[in-house]
């Protein structure tokens, strides 16, 4: 491998971060979408500027970046903020993942899908991004109970999509003739599994780091950490996302004496998350985004509806207010790598119609990436707006 262009695009790639993370923070737009768009214009849809030598750090890069989020996703669901908030993120999460999978599924079968593809595409749709929900929220510096509602749901979501999924293509299979219990027993090794390993590093983890240096993790100890619970995690074939997020919950729980349990972590995360969105922008196919055509559209228009729909009933059935009801499912929009996950194994497993799925998957993905940000900062900036002008007594927004 030639370096030299490599460490070229790498110092290029950072500076063109920076730009954007700059302008973010002047004109109020969230810096994820920015990023994509910066990585759309320098990839293969765009200058095509990227050498075929970056490509290898594409997955490091992602794989790194996510279980950071997913640690930072654990320490939401603090002990305190379960207590306040744990049946409201049960519900919500559970309502949005239901009425997501059966709205998609329902209204692709009617738009003449096969069964088996409609059931598919209806669980791909309950994933979402973790990493740029994070991102937009604490790019937008809101808080309280809203915020931590969100966080938790985005913690535990992917869980259910993962079990919505593999429930789905047992279900695709068995419509086809080739049914067996492979898909329920894998998402049951995928989440337990992973849950059991997130247990076995986050419990030894809360009681040794931030001996040396008391008060916090030293830089070693949380890369360390953080290296370790995704390599063992790729190496068992188990999810990543999950066992980051319940070994930081654990560490975050039982940590007592840390003063910044996470701090680190966070220091860490944003040079991975930056090279991240900006290569993950760089391989987006906008053809694919624009050859999905009418069934694409509404593959896009169902999942966007059935969230926010889904967000405003779970929001009613767990008491939360008619406000925060509003635009719950729509700070739930962001979509990406877990989902294109989803639609590769779907492809594997159903090779006849595998171009479908994955086109569709990808040209929503990309609508998702770019809109889900925008709407996620909207949605908890209008509520802590709205918060404010409660406590002010002013006429809420």
């Amino acid at each position: 491998m030639d370096l030299g262009p490599v460490l070229v695009t790498l110092g290029a790639l950072f500076l063109i971060g920076l730009a954007a993370d700059s302008l973010g923070r002047h004109t109020r737009l969230p810096r994820v979408t920015l990023l994509l768009l910066c990585g759309i214009a320098v990839g293969g849809s765009g200058f095509d500027l990227i050498p075929a030598e970056m490509q290898v750090f594409y997955d490091f890069l992602s794989v790194m970046a996510l279980t950071m989020v997913a640690f930072l996703l654990g320490n939401s669901l603090r002990r305190e903020t379960l207590a306040r908030h744990g049946a409201k993120i049960l519900v919500v999460s559970l309502v949005i993942v239901l009425l997501t999978f059966t709205g998609v599924s329902v209204g692709l079968w009617l738009a003449g899908l096969p069964t088996p593809v409609a059931l598919v595409l209806g669980a791909i749709a309950t994933a979402t991004a973790p990493e740029a929900t994070h991102d937009a929220i604490r790019q937008s510096g809101a808080d309280g109970p809203f915020v931590d509602v969100i966080l938790g749901i985005v913690a535990i979501n992917d869980a259910w999509g993962l079990l919505a999924f593999s429930l789905a293509m047992a279900g695709a299979a068995a419509l086809n003739g080739a049914g067996d219990a492979a898909h329920l027993w894998h998402a049951a090794w995928e989440v337990g599994g992973a849950i059991a390993l997130g247990t076995l590093i986050g419990l030894p983890a809360a009681y040794l780091t931030g001996r040396l240096k008391p008060g916090e993790a030293l830089e070693s100890e949380a890369f360390g950490i953080v290296c370790l619970t995704a390599g063992l995690a790729i190496w068992l074939g188990i999810s990543f996302l999950v066992a980051g997020m319940v070994a930081g919950a654990l560490i975050s729980n039982l940590a007592r004496h840390h003063d910044r349990a996470f701090d680190e972590i966070e220091h860490l995360e944003w040079p991975f998350m930056m090279l991240f969105f900006l290569l993950a922008g760089a391989k987006l196919d906008l053809s694919l985004f624009v050859g999905i055509g009418g069934i694409g559209l509404l593959f896009i228009a169902l999942r966007g509806f059935t969230r926010v729909l889904g967000g405003w009933i779970g929001g009613r059935l767990a008491g939360v207010s008619p406000r925060e009801c509003r635009w719950m499912g729509a700070a739930l929009l962001p979509q990406a790598g877990v989902a294109v996950g989803m639609a590769l194994i779907a492809t594997q497993s159903f090779p006849d119609h595998g171009e479908l799925i994955l086109t569709l998957t990808i040209g929503a993905t990309v609508a998702f990436e770019l809109i889900g940000p925008v709407m996620t900062t909207l949605a908890v900036r209008r509520i802590s707006a709205g918060n404010t002008a409660d406590a002010s007594g002013r006429k809420p927004l």
